[in-house]
């Protein structure tokens, strides 16, 4: 699943996750026995889904499941990791710098790279509902590219509750497969989602669709106060 030289960098990575990581929130404690097949495996194998070469985005990547994961498991992968949050982006660039990897990290919603940068594949791992997700990962993703997301064993009621929402934001039909099959005890289920005909960057994201954890600015109201608090 690692290449034979990238192994003892798992294992660095997965010392990362069960210290700082756990340390500063971004691992839940009762994880650490289980880091390996229920986070960095169950991670790994979203790479059987994942063309050769070609460059590739994680949303809201957090401790790095699945694209840090996925670096290491795919040196030939251009590997962008995208949080919002300051103290998970520092986490990933701390590890990304110690394990001396080719892997660049961006601290922005999503929905700030809409019409600016594009990818081959946008992936994600327990991030949001199919919709939401889509309405962030979708404008990143090139004309003949895909998002794939990790979901999990309930992905296909998911996809069957917001398939023709995509469909009418111009996507293609929804494809499942369980990953990882005859490797992982328990496979991985993932969703990839194409587009029917050209990139729609201008998809317009719901009001609620934000990154858990992130405040929505409100315009200042009469008087320059604003308007409450709360998410969009």
């Amino acid at each position: 699943m690692f290449p034979h030289e990238r192994l003892a960098l798992a294992e660095r990575y997965v010392g990362w996750l069960a210290g700082a990581g756990t340390e500063r929130g971004l691992i839940g404690p009762r994880e650490v026995p289980r880091l390996w097949d229920r986070h960095v495996l169950n991670s790994a194998v979203l790479g059987e889904w994942v063309p050769d070469g070609v460059r590739v985005a994680d949303i809201g990547s957090g401790a790095g499941l699945p694209g840090l994961v996925l670096a290491l498991a795919r040196p030939d992968l251009d590997v962008t990791l995208v949080e919002p949050l300051l103290r998970r982006a520092t986490f990933l660039q701390e590890v990304v710098s110690d394990l001396d990897l080719p892997v660049r990290v961006v601290r922005a919603r999503a929905e700030e790279l809409h019409g600016v940068e594009s990818f081959d594949v946008v992936t994600s791992r327990a991030v949001a509902p199919l919709d939401r997700l889509a309405g962030w990962c979708m404008p990143l993703v090139a004309a003949d590219g895909a998002m794939v997301a990790l979901k999990g064993s309930s992905v296909t009621d998911e996809v069957e509750q917001h398939r023709e929402e995509l469909r009418r934001r111009g996507t293609g039909d929804p494809e499942v497969r369980a990953l990882g099959a005859g490797v992982l005890e328990s496979p991985t289920w993932a969703v990839r989602v194409s587009w029917a005909g050209e990139p729609q960057v201008s998809w317009r994201i719901a009001r609620d669709a934000r990154p858990r954890g992130q405040r929505a600015q409100r315009r200042p109201g009469p008087g320059g106060r604003r308007r409450g608090k709360g998410t969009r």
